[in-house]
């Protein structure tokens, strides 16, 4: 039977009495990363991602939110610590929408980008990509375009080398645009990564260790 990943699309928009709820659900270390951001959007954000990854894995589980625990790696990957051989997760967020991927035993890496207002992606991709890559984005008939093609590959260098529990600055140069199958360096290992389809201007993706397929399943909501 063919491994599956579950990702979930979930906005951050919430009100008062949510976002208290999202709170409740911390742990001491979460509240304490939240509290250190100065901005009230950015805040709130983390609250509400970190809250739906705890709602939707412990539904997952049968387990209460509350009582998740996960341990970041050398790089900030979290893996599930509480309840021991639980699946494996990933969290991302962009602008006003979280991404929170549950999968099986196969490592995860999911990531959502907005096209941010204001940047150069033909001079970031010509900067950052692969040479094939920045010409990809460079050809792109008009600026919606340019930019919808660099937070794709943006996002699938991100998902791979989440999955991997690398570092993303050395792998941005990493090629995504041509095959699904993607060898990442350090950590070494074979990955691989799928587009979901997302509206609103949003790219997701998400990569698996290992070359073998999977099925993805998306819910938008976290009643999805």
């Amino acid at each position: 039977m063919r491994d599956a990943v579950r990702i979930w699309i979930v906005s951050t928009r919430v009100g008062p009495d949510e976002l208290a709820r999202h709170h409740a659900l911390l742990d001491a270390d979460e509240r304490a990363r939240a509290a250190a951001l100065t901005q009230p959007a950015t805040r709130d954000r983390f609250t509400v991602a970190h809250g739906a990854l705890r709602l939707l894995v412990g539904r997952a589980l049968d387990v209460p939110p509350e009582r998740l625990s996960w341990r970041r790696g050398r790089h900030g990957k979290p893996t599930l610590t509480r309840p021991r051989g639980g699946p494996q997760t990933s969290l991302s967020y962009s602008d006003d929408l979280v991404a929170v991927a549950v999968g099986g035993d196969r490592a995860v890496g999911v990531d959502i980008q907005h096209p941010t207002p204001g940047l150069d992606p033909v001079a970031l991709a010509d900067r950052f990509f692969a040479a094939e890559e920045a010409r990809q984005v460079a050809s792109g008939a008009d600026a919606a375009t340019r930019a919808d093609r660099f937070a794709r590959l943006w996002a699938r260098k991100e998902a791979v080398v989440k999955a991997a529990g690398g570092r993303l600055w050395p792998h941005l140069a990493l090629p995504v645009h041509r095959d699904d199958v993607v060898r990442c360096g350090d950590p070494a290992g074979v990955h691989r990564v799928t587009d979901v389809a997302t509206p609103g201007g949003y790219r997701v993706a998400v990569a698996l260790a290992g070359d073998a397929p999977y099925d993805v399943a998306t819910a938008h909501g976290l009643t999805g």
